[in-house]
């Protein structure tokens, strides 16, 4: 006999916390009105429970791992921020905003995968017309893609497991639905539970699956953060959709690193790799004017050159302005400070503005070097040169700190033909003396003696 009792919880759309009664703040994140109520349905069982007597653990050195392989994409990118590829049975989440080029990095692979593999791309959003349409666009012809326009999750779990592709594709997960989970398409309750329907038949079925998730208006996945705690990775697709170039990074990743990124170059025909991303970043730089410097930032294994551009304005009013855009406002504000008590630059009475081109977002401290030359340039007018590269991190004292990887980024200075770098004087001792005679070597104590040397 079984008993079927269903309760009701409420669930936080941001955090996933779960509570039998309702708040108007969450207690976990903090934030408001994200207590959304959902029903859940239990089924009480008298069947037999697993004996601990019939559990069996596996000595670690024991498990195999010479099976182990990975489906290559044929996109170098893609796989580089995979870690060399597609793990069987792994679960995959491919998140970005409407329109930023999901839905055409995976049908694209798709032309690659079907040569050798059996490719199942299921839509909740589209029809097969318009899919093949969307097909013919980025010409993906391979006879081994099969296309399914379907919401019914348990459905296509089950046809997962009869037909058994190599790989399945589904797009998105805010449109499935499970008849186990009382509400509408995209809630909460449905997400998770469509979610972990997918991970059970990636696991059992040992069939790659990849999920296109939206995000909401803050960036950030739509859905509780149980989301990206279920899957094996998370890749984000950032960029903007005025702009061609869209960076593909790994916010979580198993099977691999989370430092990697992929550069990608929307066109007509759909995504186009850009294996060399500094000289992307950096061309169609202006020449011959103040407010601008190249950056060296290290995105997992290789350097990533940027242009910087920094612009400080006498200010109408009684509060200048700041604004920041690829780089973080409160770093920003932090080297305006050091700039003005240990470096005897004043930007009181300036609106202050730093712009990353390409859509390139800085991260690593090394770039603060670089933000502070191109702002100082602005303010004094006076012009960093255009064979300068630079790299660095600022302290609050205005010390310029030591950073890693130095020699690699060096080396890729003097191979895009850059003829002086400035970098930490500490970082100076792991610089080989074959690499010196190759580039001009400028080892700096402060941001006052780095902005010095480039007038020199």
């Amino acid at each position: 006999m079984s008993k079927n009792t269903n309760k009701t919880m409420y669930v936080c759309t941001e955090c996933g916390y779960d509570s039998p009664k309702w708040y108007g703040q969450c207690p976990a994140c903090k934030q408001w009105n994200t207590m959304e109520e959902i029903k859940v349905t239990h089924s009480a069982s008298s069947g037999a429970t697993v004996s601990a007597l019939d559990l069996t653990a596996q000595p670690i050195d024991q498990i195999s791992i010479t099976d182990e392989h990975r489906y290559l994409t044929g996109m170098k990118e893609l796989d580089r921020v995979l870690g060399g590829g597609i793990v069987q049975g792994s679960l995959i989440l491919l998140g970005g905003d409407p329109g930023i080029g999901k839905s055409t990095l995976l049908l694209q692979i798709c032309e690659f995968l079907g040569k050798k593999l059996k490719v199942l791309y299921v839509s909740g959003e589209e029809s097969a017309h318009q899919i093949k349409l969307r097909a013919n666009r980025l010409n993906v012809y391979t006879e081994n893609l099969f296309i399914m326009t379907q919401k019914d999750i348990l459905a296509i779990s089950d046809y997962v497991a009869h037909m058994k592709p190599d790989i399945v594709m589904i797009d998105s997960i805010q449109t499935m639905v499970a008849n186990t989970a009382q509400s509408s398409a995209g809630s909460v309750s449905q997400i998770r539970e469509c979610t972990n329907i997918l991970m059970n038949c990636a696991k059992n079925n040992n069939i790659p699956i990849f999920i296109v998730g939206h995000v909401n208006k803050d960036g950030d996945l739509a859905g509780p953060k149980i989301l990206e705690h279920m899957v094996d990775a998370v890749l984000y697709f950032e960029g903007d959709k005025q702009l061609a170039y869209r960076i593909l990074r790994a916010a979580k990743n198993r099977f691999g690193s989370t430092n990697e990124i992929g550069v990608f170059e929307m066109g007509d025909t759909g995504l186009r790799e850009v294996e060399n991303p500094s000289l992307m970043l950096i061309s169609g730089r202006p020449k011959g004017v103040s407010g601008t410097c190249i950056a060296c930032v290290m995105e997992g294994t290789r350097p990533i050159f940027a242009e910087v551009q920094g612009l400080a304005a006498p200010t109408n009013f009684g509060n200048p302005r700041r604004m920041a855009t690829g780089f973080d406002y409160n770093r920003m504000n932090m080297l305006i400070a050091v700039l003005e008590m240990k470096a005897g630059y004043f930007f009181g009475n300036m609106d202050t503005y730093v712009n990353v081109i390409g859509g390139l977002k800085l991260d690593e401290p090394a770039a603060d070097i670089s933000v502070a030359l191109a702002l100082v340039s602005s303010l004094k007018d006076q012009v960093v040169p255009d064979d300068v590269i630079t790299f660095g991190e600022v302290g609050l004292v205005g010390e310029v700190r030591s950073v890693v990887c130095c020699e690699q980024r060096v080396s890729e200075a003097a191979r895009l033909g850059f003829a002086r770098c400035i970098i930490p004087k500490n970082n100076l001792k792991n610089i080989s003396a074959k690499l010196k005679n190759k580039i001009e070597i400028i080892a700096v104590d402060n941001v006052r003696d780095a902005f010095e040397a480039l007038l020199n």
